[in-house]
């Protein structure tokens, strides 16, 4: 069955969730119900029938393009006609019955690890495209091993972390690449990212995915194992390559005379960067380094943040770590599932991811650097992220790829790449890149 046969577009998975309540907005706003084929779906048919009416109510006379600025027909009575459908994260058959009618499943349910294994595997079987937030890089490497071949086969492109996890980073370091490649005529043999975060919040969502990651690698011997891998996602060949593990303590970085702290997502970004490296044919080369960092600032006070901010992640990676302690948290201190920041924080919030890449060439035997900047006027977890998942089951939807694989377990950068800029044009997140001098 191609795409074309399908019944819908997208089926967004836990519209009534935090994020997937954002995720639907945002849909609601950009495309409307006349611009894109969409249903919510989710275990309560009742939960799912009030996001649609909230949608109808909020978006009625604001045409599909909302705050996007798209050209659309969002009316009110389009939107409280969406369908809703109903499923179990744990009942096979309606997750079958789901994914043999839409052209991409869009997914907020986690922890994935969790609640995410029946659904990937109906939409490998019926070829649907899929794409989600999981930053779990063990489930990653679960659906990789059990999935990929048969993904291959149906056309099914399975696309995990396509929020801010991991998009600012993978296809941040795609677009770098390509224009070294286009402009300077050889790619960058590394590539380092700073991030810069102002307010944001993380979900209750988000945190049961750590706390859950935690959870399963104090009995599990082999989770330990994938999450201490820095190559953990990387295809057989190259698993037992040689790769630097993510950053925990404090840096100075002198080329941008910045201090640096730990990045809690990087060992998510990372191993996904290093996959797309490997499932685009190693076009830069095998020996390709990549690491990411928050960015502190100069002088005494970027190093005092980043000293903080190194000390207390590592005192909440210890609490986890111990079993009591982590359920201690998880009960009585860190926020719920269904729980997330405000919408004034998720609008006054931002985040600037800058990338830069050095080489050297015959044409540049003296070396050259290329900085790609990605910017987010919104939090960067939701208010940024359910852009990001949004438009990247958009172009799956629409056929928007770049990508040489027609299916399998793939990131954004190998699984959808460029493309997905051009979708996120106008929706304020945004991706600019430059050749650079050394030294600046």
């Amino acid at each position: 069955m191609s795409d074309h046969d399908r019944e819908y577009d997208v089926v967004l998975w836990g519209a009534t969730g935090f994020t997937g309540r954002l995720v639907a907005d945002y849909l609601a706003g950009r495309y409307g119900a006349s611009d894109l084929d969409w249903a919510l779906a989710g275990r309560s048919e009742g939960r799912l029938a009030d996001v649609r009416r909230e949608l109808a109510a909020d978006h009625g006379d604001a045409g599909a393009g909302g705050d996007s600025d798209n050209d659309g027909d969002g009316d009110a009575e389009g939107l409280a006609d969406l369908d809703v459908l109903t499923g179990d994260a744990f009942d096979r058959d309606s997750l079958d019955a789901i994914a043999e009618r839409t052209a991409v499943v869009c997914t907020t349910v986690g922890p994935y690890a969790t609640y995410g294994s029946e659904l990937v595997a109906a939409c490998v079987e019926h070829g649907t495209n899929y794409c989600d937030l999981s930053g779990e890089v063990h489930w990653m490497r679960r659906t990789i091993d059990e999935h990929h071949e048969r993904a291959v086969e149906t056309g099914a492109r399975i696309v995990h972390g396509c929020g801010f996890d991991s998009v600012p980073s993978d296809v941040g370091t795609l677009l770098l690449q390509t224009h070294a490649g286009e402009e300077l005529g050889a790619y960058c043999d590394e590539v380092r990212g700073h991030v810069s975060i102002r307010g944001g919040a993380f979900s209750g969502g988000t945190i049961a995915s750590m706390v859950e990651m935690y959870r399963e690698g104090a009995t599990d011997r082999d989770v330990r194992r994938i999450l201490a891998d820095p190559r953990a996602l990387d295809p057989p060949e190259s698993r037992g390559a040689p790769a630097e593990r993510p950053q925990r303590g404090v840096s100075y970085d002198r080329e941008r005379d910045t201090w640096t702290a730990p990045f809690v997502m990087a060992q998510i970004n990372e191993p996904v960067v290093r996959r797309s490296n490997a499932l685009l044919g190693y076009p830069w080369g095998h020996t390709f380094r990549y690491g990411e960092a928050l960015r502190t600032g100069d002088g005494v006070k970027g190093a005092a943040t980043a000293g903080a901010l190194a000390a207390g992640q590592g005192l909440l990676a210890g609490a986890l770590s111990v079993g009591p302690l982590r359920e201690a948290l998880d009960r009585y201190v860190l926020p719920d599932p269904g729980d997330g920041p405000d919408e004034e924080t998720i609008e006054g919030s931002s985040f600037r991811m800058r990338l830069r890449g050095t080489g050297a060439s015959d044409d540049h035997p003296g070396g050259f650097a290329v900085e790609a900047t990605v910017r987010g006027d919104r939090d960067p977890g939701y208010g940024s992220t359910c852009r990001m998942l949004g438009e990247s089951a958009v172009c799956l939807a629409r056929g928007e790829v770049d990508s040489p694989h027609d299916g399998g377990v793939l990131t954004p950068a190998s699984g959808i790449g460029l493309p997905l800029i051009d979708r996120l044009e106008g929706t304020g997140v945004s991706f600019d890149v430059e050749t650079v001098e050394r030294g600046d």
